[in-house]
């Protein structure tokens, strides 16, 4: 299996013809952030409205098919199996007829008959095994969805970004944001060659995990046999091979780098070429509405 092909997260795709790529990167990062800063104190509705707008833009963008769908599926159900985690984590399993706690203790509180749990499941037996009782509180099943749905968020928003938006373009568009920082004294110049090189590492990463998988395919590892404790040992030193084969990449790039000694960067020659101009103008049009929109929408309703 070749991830790169499979599932290229976080890669750009060449000559694509996607609406996407014409909108300027400084609206992209807009956009972006949008996405990644209006979920903080939301309500469910606006979470849902995000994951359902970033569908739609997903099928919308025009982008070749077998490039997003197996990410998108494989993000959806993440999302979904995190957000149900959640909810088992967060829910009262405590008994329903706890003797415990005197039951008229809330009676003026709860004076509405407004009902806080979802589902509530009685103790029951099965055999010689009894289980509950259960109960699934609104709470608990909010912060499922605000889980899941914030995951979904924050990594498809990002992967669109990447995969119709040069690493170049990314940095001048973060550029033209921060160059009045420089009056202040900040090192603008090396935080954005650091950003650059983090940007190209995300390829390195997955090629180093698909190095991984390919050599524990080859072996053809028998993981009945070797039981749940040496199956969690293998998959730690796994996850520690990973690490170091990274970190030995990041040692070996930066003594490249000192050994040329310091790199300045010409931020101006990143800035992207003039696509079409009349296409360019009613994308980047919309691109504007959409963001005043959206704002004007997370004030009115983001609380719900």
């Amino acid at each position: 299996m070749n991830i790169f092909t499979e599932f290229p997260l976080g890669q750009y795709v060449d000559q694509n013809k996607s609406w996407l790529r014409i909108i300027d990167s400084r609206l992209k990062i807009i956009i972006l952030s949008i996405f990644l800063i209006t979920p903080i104190w939301a309500g469910t509705f606006w979470r849902i409205g995000l994951v359902l707008t970033l569908v739609f833009i997903t099928f919308m963008s025009f982008l070749p098919v077998r490039i997003w769908w197996r990410s998108l599926l494989f993000l959806i159900v993440l999302s979904l199996i995190i957000g149900f985690l959640s909810i088992i984590a967060s829910s009262n399993i405590s008994s329903l007829d706890s003797p415990f706690r005197d039951p008229n203790e809330l009676e003026i509180i709860l004076e509405s008959k407004f009902n806080w749990n979802i589902v509530e499941i009685s103790k029951f037996k099965i055999g010689f095994f009894s289980f509950g009782p259960y109960n699934l509180s609104r709470k608990a099943f909010e912060l499922g969805i605000k889980t899941s749905t914030l995951i979904f968020t924050v990594v498809q928003s990002v992967n669109l970004i990447l995969l119709t938006t040069l690493k170049e373009e990314i940095v001048w568009g973060i550029s033209w944001f921060i160059n009045p920082l420089k009056r202040f004294g900040f090192k603008v110049d090396q935080l954005l060659f650091q950003l650059l090189l983090a940007l190209r590492f995300i390829p390195l990463v997955q090629e180093e995990f698909q190095n991984l998988v390919k050599s524990l395919s080859v072996r053809s590892i028998n993981y009945r046999k070797l039981g749940l404790k040496n199956t969690f040992k293998l998959l730690l030193g796994i996850i520690e091979r990973l690490f170091l084969n990274i970190l030995l990449r990041i040692e070996q790039g930066a003594e490249s780098l000192l050994s040329k000694g310091f790199i300045g960067m010409q931020i101006k020659r990143y800035k992207p070429l003039k696509s079409n101009q009349n296409i360019s103008f009613f994308v980047n049009g919309a691109s504007i509405l959409f963001i005043f929109l959206a704002i004007f929408l997370r004030n009115q309703y983001g609380s719900l």
